[in-house]
């Protein structure tokens, strides 16, 4: 048995005590090497504390821990490599930021460590002017400072608008210090979900390289799929023995379940490795990546939004290079924050306008979102009434059809009234488009919103199902267009037994009125 270094964040504990490693320290070696300033975003449990610990170890001089990775071959003529360093490293991953002076206490701590460490006694200067102290005492001819920040947006995400204007000012007088001493500096390199525009760090580090949409870093967190066999082999094999596939089935699975993040239009994909790591500890197919919760500020955002759930799999959702890489806050598009956390990922990229197509990276990401917006789109903040898939399921895999339309009328019995017609089409829609897609866990569904093209076809091992929809009009009109439009034709040589359904939905009433079945 292996150890898997699931929850694994110090690069020095995970080396010494034999964890499995996927070698990331090339990237260390190039970013060491060409420039000074950095920024990375990356979603949450991305490995992005693990990169900062690893490159804390480099300029720590552990030259030992890293024996027989790549760092150790790339800078054997190197004498500057593995020279200790000066090193400040600000953590905000294990704080609390909702109290108006949370990011001041933060701060204030790691300073006193590092003042006792230089032997500074306390002063009654502000944070930034005891910070500039630190830099100036700690810099030596020999070298210079090296600033880590892992995951420096904690402090802005957590807080209410009143609060973020604060800690954005708090930083601001805080981290300017890092351009006006930038001939102290070594190396700095800061960590987050999401890039802050018009936050100090970035704004009066102009020269702050944000590799976060770089080709050649796309792959600095995450598991590549050639990490992935170079390093996993045993796993892989254990887990298919386990859940009887082949290897290859079961690296199919893993594909479907966990890769497919996209950082760069034209890099290969990577695997989530937080759910990676888990799927081979518990040798089964989980979403452990959504297991971990829904970020709050995240789901306080979309609830405040439009959104319109069929554009994020029918590849219609575009955002600008720029949208990628800076985030307001006050910013109504809920896309960019989306993709920053993980949820979205690029697919596509027009290089005349500039433009990324975006989409789910996987079908972890794709149910597990779905799922999380099951609440919003029912109107139901209640947990304990969740949608009941199984149920739908288990109509569809009978041929139940009355059945199954049956629970999308209940559906809309519990969904409050709503005294406008956009909002009530909207909740039509998304409520059928949501249960379908759910229903593609288990059996294969196509959801089209295009001319000429039925609105659903869903297969199980028995059944082909074509559903057309109306609204305000007829279910036979429905019907009569699955006719007219051959859309069963593809199907003719098919042995399972298909049924062609019309549904209509009235606005009035706010529910499915008729539907049809042949």
């Amino acid at each position: 048995m292996r150890k898997l270094p699931i929850g694994i964040q110090d690069f020095e504990s995970l080396i010494s005590d034999d964890y499995i490693y996927v070698d990331k320290t090339e990237y260390i070696y190039k970013l060491t090497r060409e420039g000074k300033p950095y920024f990375l975003s990356r979603p949450r449990r991305f490995g992005k504390s693990l990169l900062l610990s690893t490159m804390r170890a480099y300029f720590e001089g552990k030259k030992e821990l890293f024996k027989g990775l790549a760092i150790e071959e790339l800078s054997k003529d190197d004498k500057s490599a593995f020279e200790p360093c000066p090193i400040f490293y600000f953590d905000f991953n294990k704080d609390n930021f909702k109290r108006e002076d949370a990011l001041e206490t933060v701060l204030d701590v790691h300073l006193k460590a590092w003042e006792k460490k230089y032997g500074i006694s306390e002063q009654e200067d502000s944070l930034s002017g005891r910070f500039q102290k630190l830099i100036e005492i700690a810099a030596t001819d020999k070298n210079n400072v090296v600033v880590l920040v892992d995951e420096y947006d904690k402090p802005l995400l957590e807080a209410d608008n009143e609060l973020l204007e604060h800690n954005k000012a708090v930083f601001k007088g805080f981290f300017s210090t890092l351009k006006s001493y930038d001939r102290y500096l070594k190396f700095v390199f800061l960590t987050g979900v999401t890039k802050f525009s018009k936050v100090s760090i970035f704004s009066d580090l102009n020269q702050l390289q944000d590799i976060s949409v770089d080709e050649d870093y796309a792959g600095i967190c995450g598991i590549t799929e050639e990490e992935l066999r170079r390093t996993f082999i045993p796993e892989i094999e254990s887990m298919a023995e386990r859940r009887k596939l082949t290897v290859d089935e079961c690296l199919d699975k893993l594909k479907s379940m966990y890769d497919g993040y996209h950082f760069h239009p034209n890099a290969d994909g990577v695997y989530n490795p937080f759910s990676l790591i888990n799927a081979f500890k518990k040798k089964e197919f989980g979403a452990y990546w959504f297991e971990t919760g829904t970020p709050t500020f995240l789901v306080d955002r979309l609830k405040n939004v439009d959104i319109d759930i069929k554009e994020f799999t029918d590849g219609s959702l575009y955002a600008e290079e720029s949208e990628l890489k800076d985030y307001r806050s006050d910013n109504p598009n809920p896309i960019p924050l989306l993709y920053q956390t993980g949820y979205l990922t690029i697919v596509d990229y027009d290089e005349e306008l500039r433009y990324y197509g975006l989409s789910y990276p996987n079908n972890e990401v794709k149910y597990g979102f779905l799922k999380s917006l099951v609440p919003m789109v029912l109107h139901r903040e209640d947990k304990a009434r969740p949608l009941d898939i199984r149920s739908f399921l288990l109509d569809i895999r009978s041929g139940e059809i009355d059945s199954f339309m049956n629970r999308f009328v209940a559906l809309y019995a519990n969904i409050p009234y709503v005294n406008d017609e956009k909002e009530t089409e909207s909740n039509f829609q998304n409520v059928i488009y949501i249960v379908f897609m759910l229903l593609g866990q288990f059996a294969k569904t196509e959801v089209h919103n295009a001319v000429g093209r039925a609105d659903v076809i869903l297969e199980t091992q028995d059944y082909i199902f074509i559903f057309e929809f109306k609204r305000d009009k007829s279910a036979k009109e429905a019907l009569d267009q699955i006719e007219d439009k051959g859309y069963a034709k593809p199907y003719a040589a098919d042995s399972r037994k298909l049924y062609k359904v019309g549904v209509n939905f009235l606005t009035d009433t706010r529910t499915i009125d008729e539907w049809l079945v042949e």
